[in-house]
C-alpha cells in the first residue's frame, strides 16, 4: 500500500503542471487563438517564480512572480498576433525560443540555490488516514488550485454569458464582431489568462516539485499541455482525465526503469512524448466522432473593419 500511495502521489505531482498549463491554453484556443508558446511561458514562470521565492522567502510571492512572467510573455504574443496580425504559429514558436533564452539569462545566478518547497495541507485526523489521507488532504496548494481552476473554467464557459461570448468569438469572430462584441479585447484577456496559467505551471516545478531551478526544467511539458487540449476535444472535463493520464505515463516509465525490465532507458524516457504523438494521430483520424470539434476560427487572424 505504501508503494501504491507513493506512485499515486507522484502521478498527482507530475500531472499538476500539465493541468495548469493546459487549462489556460484551453481558454485561449476557445477564443480562437492558437498559442504555441506555452513551453516558453512555462520556463519563464519557472525561472522568475524561483527568483521571486528565493529573494522574498515566500512561495506565494514566487507563484505570483511566475504568473506575472507568463502574462508578460503572453502580452508580447498578443501584441504580435492581435495588434500586428502576425501569423500565430510563427509567433508562438518565436515566443518559445524567446522564453527559453530569457529564462536561462534570468535563472543563471540561481542555479545551485535551494528553497523551502511549498507547504502541504495538514488536517489532523483526515490527513492521517492511510493512503486516502495523503492523497486527498495532504497536497500542496498548487494541486487544489489546479482542480478548482478547471471547475471554474467549466463554469465560466458553460454557465455564464461571458463564456458564451468567448466561445462565440472562437467559433466565428466575424459574426461576433458584427454583433458588436470587442473580439480583440476578448482574445487579449484570454491570451493573458492562458499566459498566467502557463507561468504558474512553470513556477510549480521549482516551488513544489523540486526545490531548485535548472535551465530547461520544463522538459517539453508545454508541448504536452498543447496536445492535451486537443486530446480533451476542448472540453474541461476531459482535460483532467488527460492530464492525469499523461502524468501517469511519465511516472510509470520511471518505475519501470527502477524494476530493471531490460528496456533501454532512452525509450522509456520518450514514452510520454510518444504517447503525445499517438494521441494526436488518433484524434486527427477520429475528428468527426471526437464529441467536439476545434473552434472554427482557431488560428485565423482577425482584422476588424476600419
Amino acid at each position: 500500500m505504501l508503494i501504491v500511495e507513493a506512485i499515486i502521489l507522484s502521478v498527482i505531482a507530475a500531472s499538476t503542471p500539465l493541468l495548469l498549463a493546459a487549462a489556460g491554453e484551453l481558454v485561449v484556443e476557445r477564443s480562437g487563438v492558437l498559442n504555441l508558446g506555452v513551453e516558453g511561458m512555462m520556463i519563464m514562470g519557472a525561472a522568475c517564480g524561483f527568483a521571486g521565492a528565493f529573494l522574498s522567502g515566500s512561495t506565494f510571492v514566487g507563484a505570483l512572480t511566475g504568473i506575472a512572467a507568463g502574462m508578460a510573455l503572453s502580452f508580447v504574443f498578443a501584441v504580435l498576433t492581435l495588434g500586428l496580425a502576425v501569423n500565430q504559429v510563427a509567433a508562438g514558436l518565436a515566443l518559445t525560443i524567446l522564453g527559453i533564452g530569457l529564462s536561462g539569462l534570468i535563472g543563471a545566478s540561481f542555479v545551485g540555490q535551494k528553497i523551502v518547497p511549498a507547504p502541504h495541507l495538514y488536517i489532523p485526523g483526515l490527513s492521517d488516514i492511510p493512503v486516502a489521507g495523503k492523497i486527498l488532504f495532504a497536497q500542496d496548494g498548487f494541486v487544489y488550485f489546479s482542480v478548482l481552476l478547471v471547475v471554474g473554467i467549466w463554469w465560466f464557459l458553460y454557465r455564464t454569458r461571458g463564456g458564451l461570448i468567448l466561445r462565440a468569438v472562437g467559433d466565428s469572430h466575424t459574426s461576433a464582431h458584427a454583433l458588436g462584441y470587442p473580439v480583440l479585447k476578448i482574445r487579449l484577456m484570454a491570451v493573458l489568462f492562458g499566459g498566467g496559467c502557463a507561468g504558474l505551471a512553470g513556477a510549480f516545478l521549482p516551488l513544489a516539485y523540486t526545490p531548485f531551478f535548472i535551465p530547461g526544467m520544463t522538459a517539453g511539458r508545454g508541448w504536452i499541455a498543447l496536445a492535451l487540449v486537443v486530446f480533451s476535444s476542448w472540453l474541461p472535463g476531459r482535460l483532467v482525465a488527460g492530464a492525469y493520464l499523461f502524468g501517469a505515463v511519465s511516472i510509470l516509465q520511471l518505475h519501470a526503469q527502477a524494476l530493471g525490465l531490460g528496456i533501454p532507458s532512452q525509450l522509456m524516457t520518450s514514452l510520454p512524448y510518444l504517447a503525445t504523438v499517438i494521441v494526436l494521430v488518433i484524434i486527427s483520424r477520429a475528428r468527426g466522432s471526437a464529441g467536439s470539434v476545434a473552434p472554427a476560427s482557431l488560428g485565423v487572424v482577425f482584422v476588424p473593419d476600419r
